[in-house]
């Protein structure tokens, strides 16, 4: 029987096999039939038009073929085995020439070969296409269509390639030759890159549109997403004294080498407050490697929401998280489980949200069986752990309260999203608004507004803002100042988005929200029972439990949720966290059902151990342990701590003076009211006054010093939300500590407004330690106020500029007893030395100065010399890790030789050598009051050491001269160090 009369023998069955698969296969034998010439270029159009049945167009290519004779039936059974067994395509061939004189043909006649390498770069080639002016962004827009596949993008490239005549095939054969080769799976992994092919699918068409914040837009992620500041966590007493600590990051650099805290560990911890762009920014990671642009060394990305997780209650095995819970392979299952065992070093699995994940993190329980069920706590756990896909690498999301010592024993890499800087504001705003008027406006508001500026440092402001900029540029009364002053301002857009026209012009005023009050209420209680459950998504019997009907789900706060699990009867959420919590608030001043006593439990005082507000709140503020199930108390006994301090910080916000006009309208007893205003003020003044009296005695000869934790940063913030003076100034009154120290705390430019609101009714001056936050230029400016209370200001890694530091400067000028001044590693050039210099001559009890790790130069070297020339009480100067030269040093070594007050003087890692060392010398011939200086890491040869040597001679003062580093052989270092102990080699 020759090929034509097998062909038809086996028709049927060459019909149900084209069927039966994907379309990605059927487009894969296409692909080999033009190769081979066996189909014309107008045949293959006729095959490809959109809208027809599969089913249908594989009869017409049986067709096709038949009219081909038994060379065209032969080629077939051939194409079907090639695409069946997915074998590697022939490599393009050394000789082709990229600059053919047919660059469509050689498109068709390699078209395999070219899919194959392609796929995984077509976002780069469209890029770049696009660019250059061979493809418009219409077509670009048509092939990443999300319901393409990346091999299917890249056959529809070059289809438009083969039609256009501007140049556009001849491109792709230069890129095409000139492009890396893909990591390819082996030969018999047919079946996984099918699944491949699938999951990027899958991943792409979740990750495309913006889930964060926004239920009523259907926002492109590319077209709105805008970089955040990304930094790389290492301990501290890791690096060097100068180096620079945290470092900056890239998303791209997120699996970089570098910070690795257990090398044996496999997961990434992505650290950020509520708001931060947790979720966005690991949904920008999935799109990148869905399209093909980054993350390429992962074969298979799983996405998962801890959210979305807890709410599975069967036992999971690893095989039933990845398949069910992700993406199922459509054949041949065991084969692409097994292959993932195989190979775990090409998969990433993505956790976001651990902190809404009701389950404690344990190691107590192993669970390694990747085929035995277990619950998905152990499963979660295990996997963290890497007890189950050891070296596959995991990536899991939270705010900083919900990660315990015990989880970060098994973090290879901890980064903490710090927010927008103030260039990412306006760059997302910009995005955001295609009329250029209106971002330059919002811009302009936020610029004369600092402490609303300061809120956009979190994302979610930010959107707030771009949501709500109508009714901020229009408003007569002044910028909002507070957190709840924006959620109030977001409620009035949504609820004036769901009234009638009439009432837009009369804003959020009592008649609005008296007319929604029902409806708030409903949404109020299901936040709040959530809270208390730890339930963030909401199935049908839960919203029908609070009462909710369509009208109420139509103002736009709940929202479908993103990637709900199969099976899962939980289809809503609020728009984000701090809306749930704004809500439970919302509901706990306004329902007549709570008693004023259980607001105390948003206080509450947890057992030691369980909580950072043990040692914050007052036992007075906690009911009896009896408490009925259900009520109040009981659900928020059960909450989450930071849910808790987010709800209390906008309960305070809401009894505020400035709102509680507002809500006295909304059908609540004005007597109900004051008196669940008077029981926040009782909690806050009682709860700080408690943590202020547990500070331990000083020890003797040091100043009385207080490490707070983040939980009294929440409660500072919730004074701040009151915007009372007087509930302030006695919160702080009597306090007897000359250091607050508050390291590591996620202070942004939002927590500095409220330090400064609280800590300027301080009757003695303290030193403030604010290192290792987000305080950068914005928080500076809002820290301003308190300024006249600060001897001390240590500002170590906060992003500030020379801008923040010129404006903290000019304040200082004139307020204030600061005399000292940490600014370590942050953006600070000689662009702010001159400011520093006038506040040296200006400040003469001026005692510390510390610049270490920033990029001060010659200049700013020269400028602080000058001031310093005549200063007489400056005792330590750092310079350490910038970029001074021996000019700068020069400049350095004429002041010691009049300066008699400076006794430290820390140059190292900077570019001084042995021309700067040698005036240095110089200067400490004249000098008698210099006892320390450090010169490691310079480029010092002996030349420069014996300078030092000899000005050493006639200077009895100095006790150490730090050489360090330097360029000494092993002889020279002996010898040096025989001539004078006070080198230190």
């Amino acid at each position: 029987m020759n090929s034509q009369e097998a062909f038809q023998a086996q028709r049927s069955q060459l019909v149900g096999l084209l069927v039966s698969g994907s379309l990605e296969g059927f487009e894969r034998i296409l692909d080999w039939l033009l190769c081979w010439e066996v189909l014309s270029w107008e045949e293959y159009e006729g095959l490809c038009l959109p809208g027809q049945p599969l089913s249908h167009v594989a009869r017409r290519l049986l067709d096709t073929v038949w009219n081909k004779g038994s060379w065209g039936c032969q080629k077939l059974f051939e194409a079907v085995q090639e695409a069946q067994a997915d074998s590697q395509p022939p490599e393009l061939h050394n000789s082709w020439d990229p600059h053919s004189g047919h660059p469509a043909q050689d498109l068709l006649n390699h078209r395999p070969a070219i899919v194959r390498k392609l796929y995984g770069h077509v976002e780069d080639v469209l890029a770049v296409a696009r660019e250059r002016g061979f493809i418009s962004q219409y077509e670009c827009d048509e092939i990443r269509l999300p319901i393409f596949t990346a091999s299917q993008r890249a056959r529809r490239l070059l289809d438009l390639a083969t039609v256009k005549a501007n140049g556009l095939a001849a491109f792709l054969l230069q890129h095409i030759q000139e492009s890396p080769a893909l990591l390819s799976l082996p030969f018999e992994a047919a079946e996984c890159q099918k699944y491949i092919s699938k999951l990027r699918t899958t991943v792409s068409a979740q990750s495309r549109s913006l889930s964060t914040y926004d239920g009523v837009e259907n926002l492109c992620l590319e077209d709105i997403y805008t970089e955040n500041i990304l930094e790389l966590r290492t301990e501290v007493g890791m690096v060097g004294a100068w180096k620079k600590s945290p470092a900056n990051l890239g998303l791209e650099e997120l699996f970089s080498t570098q910070g690795h805290l257990n090398e044996d560990a496999d997961t990434v911890l992505l650290v950020g407050e509520a708001g931060s762009g947790k979720s966005t920014l690991l949904q920008r990671l999935h799109l990148l490697w869905a399209t093909g642009q980054d993350f390429q060394e992962f074969l298979f990305v799983f996405p998962f929401s801890c959210r979305q997780l807890q709410c599975v209650a069967k036992p999971l095995s690893v095989r039933t998280l990845l398949f069910e819970y992700c993406c199922w392979p459509d054949a041949g299952q065991q084969d692409v489980f097994q292959f993932l065992l195989d190979h775990p070093d090409r998969v990433l699995l993505t956790f976001d949200g651990f902190d809404e994940f009701r389950f404690k993190f344990t190691d107590q329980e192993r669970h390694c069986s990747p085929t035995d069920p277990t619950s998905v706590q152990t499963l979660l756990f295990n996997l963290l752990q890497g007890n189950l896909l050891k070296n596959a690498r995991k990536v899991l999301t939270s705010r900083p309260d919900a990660v315990s010592a015990c989880l970060r024993k098994y973090v290879r890499t901890e980064c903490h999203l710090r927010g927008f800087s103030e260039e990412g504001i306006e760059l997302y705003l910009r995005k955001c608004h295609q009329d250029p008027g209106v971002a330059d406006r919002l811009i302009q508001l936020l610029r004369a507004t600092s402490v609303l500026h300061g809120l956009c440092h979190l994302p979610v402001f930010s959107w707030m803002v771009s949501k709500c900029h109508q009714e901020l540029l229009l408003q007569n009364e002044g910028s909002p100042k507070t957190t709840t002053d924006m959620y109030l301002l977001i409620l009035q857009h949504f609820l004036l988005h769901a009234s009638p026209p009439d009432a837009i012009s009369h804003g959020l005023g009592p008649g609005l929200l008296q007319g929604k009050l029902p409806s708030l209420l409903h949404l109020g209680y299901l936040a709040f029972w959530g809270l208390g459950r730890c339930c963030y998504v909401f199935s049908a019997q839960q919203l029908q439990m609070a009462q909710l009907d369509p009208e109420d789900i139509s103002l736009g706060f709940l929202v479908r949720a993103q990637g709900v699990v199969p099976g899962s009867m939980a289809p809503l959420e609020f728009l984000h966290i701090t809306f749930q919590c704004f809500f439970a608030a919302f509901y706990l001043v306004l329902c007549a059902d709570v008693p004023t006593a259980s607001l105390r439990h948003l206080f509450k005082c947890h057992r030691p151990g369980i909580s950072q507000l043990t040692r914050l709140l007052p036992a007075l503020c906690v009911q009896s342990p009896r408490t009925k199930e259900g009520s109040a108390a009981a659900l928020l006994q059960k909450a989450e701590p930071h849910n808790l301090q987010i709800t209390a910080a906008f309960l305070a916000g809401l009894l505020s003076r400035e709102h509680l006009d507002l809500l006295a309208e909304c059908q609540v007893p004005e007597k109900a009211l004051l008196r669940r205003q008077a029981c926040a003020r009782w909690c806050l003044a009682r709860s700080l006054r408690k943590h202020f009296h547990c500070i331990p005695p000083a020890v003797p000869g040091e100043a009385k010093s207080m490490h707070a934790m983040p939980g009294f940063i929440w409660l500072i913030r919730s004074l701040y939300e009151m915007q009372e003076e007087r509930l302030a100034r006695e919160a702080v009154r009597g306090l007897d500590v000359e250091h607050l120290k508050l390291t590591f705390c996620s202070v942004g430019p939002t927590e500095c407004a409220a330090l400064a609101f609280v800590l300027r009714h301080l009757q003695q001056p303290l030193a403030l330690q604010l290192d290792y936050n987000s305080v950068g230029d914005i928080g500076v400016e809002q820290l301003l106020p308190c300024l006249g209370v600060c001897k001390a200001l240590y500002l170590r890694d906060n992003n500030i500029s020379d801008r923040g530091i010129c404006k903290l400067i000019e304040y200082a000028l004139h307020y204030g007893q600061l005399q000292k001044l940490a600014l370590f590693n942050n953006r600070l050039t000689d662009g702010c030395a001159h400011s520093m210099a006038k506040l040296l001559e200006c400040k003469q009890n001026f005692l510390a100065l510390r610049f270490w790790g920033n990029t001060v130069g010659d200049k700013g070297a020269q400028a602080l010399a000058e001031a310093l020339v005549d200063h007489h009480s400056l005792r330590w100067l750092s310079l350490v890790g910038n970029n001074i030269g021996s000019v700068g040093a020069q400049a350095l070594a004429q002041m010691l030789e009049k300066n008699m007050a400076l006794e430290e003087l820390c140059l190292e890692e900077n570019h001084l050598c042995d021309e700067g060392v040698c005036s240095l010398a110089e200067g400490l011939k004249r000098n008698s009051s210099l006892k320390v200086l450090k010169l490691s890491n310079n480029s010092v040869t002996y030349r420069g050491a014996e300078a030092l040597l000899q000005a050493l001679e006639s200077n009895n003062t100095i006790l150490e001269v730090w050489l360090r580093g330097n360029t000494f052989s092993p002889e020279e270092i002996e010898r040096l160090s025989h001539r004078d102990t006070r080198l230190l080699l």
